[in-house]
């Protein structure tokens, strides 16, 4: 029987990864459809009709569509594993939302984003490593007493940086420094359904 989700997405992108590891980590079956960034189909007409800002990824649950990586985490947890992965108490919440909005910020443009300028041999910008390491400090005093980003369970804060962190030294980015870091990277590697995020050899893993 063919799967009702349907993720488009693109390998290279731990925007995508971070959906695909939380369909993987809740067991959920899913069809998995490339796009070719390279060949700009994701500004088809075709694609722009499910995401007019023209971004991946993009989940298809039969007539919902939705975009936006934190949104679908929201939607998928809500709707296949409420309240396990996202608190209900308003201060637990709150703590998950603090670090899905530092998700969009500043992992997004320091370590993912020194990422994409190695990948796609992009003008280097060392704004990108100072915001790295401004998250790295407060994700290393956070994880010195907690397991995880919020608590001693894995929670979507925990999905939404996975990729981009274990990833980082891609973007030329250390992860030596940070001990509770790689620590953490060691936890959600060994959670059940755990999937990996592709490895490209440029940076400081060429």
């Amino acid at each position: 029987m063919k799967p009702t989700l349907q993720l488009y997405r693109n390998a290279i992108s731990g925007h995508c990864h971070r959906v695909e590891l939380f369909l993987s980590l809740l067991g959920l079956p899913f069809e998995s459809i490339d796009v070719d960034l390279a060949q700009k189909q994701h500004k088809s007409a075709d694609f722009l009709a499910m995401n007019p800002l023209g971004q991946i990824p993009v989940l298809r649950d039969g007539n919902l569509t939705l975009a936006d990586s934190n949104a679908i985490l929201v939607y998928l947890e809500a709707r296949h594993a409420p309240g396990q992965w996202l608190p209900r108490d308003p201060a637990g919440a709150a703590r998950v939302q603090r670090w899905l909005s530092l998700a969009a910020g500043p992992l997004a443009y320091g370590p993912a984003a020194a990422r994409v300028a190695n990948l796609f041999q992009l003008p280097a910008d060392s704004n990108h490593a100072v915001r790295a390491n401004g998250l790295f400090q407060l994700m290393e005093a956070t994880l010195a007493s907690s397991a995880f980003l919020v608590g001693e369970s894995p929670t979507l804060a925990d999905v939404a940086h996975y990729a981009y962190v274990a990833r980082a030294p891609e973007g030329g980015v250390s992860l030596q420094p940070w001990p509770a870091i790689r620590a953490w990277l060691a936890r959600i590697e060994a959670l059940p359904g755990f999937v990996p995020m592709v490895k490209t050899p440029v940076g400081l893993a060429a």
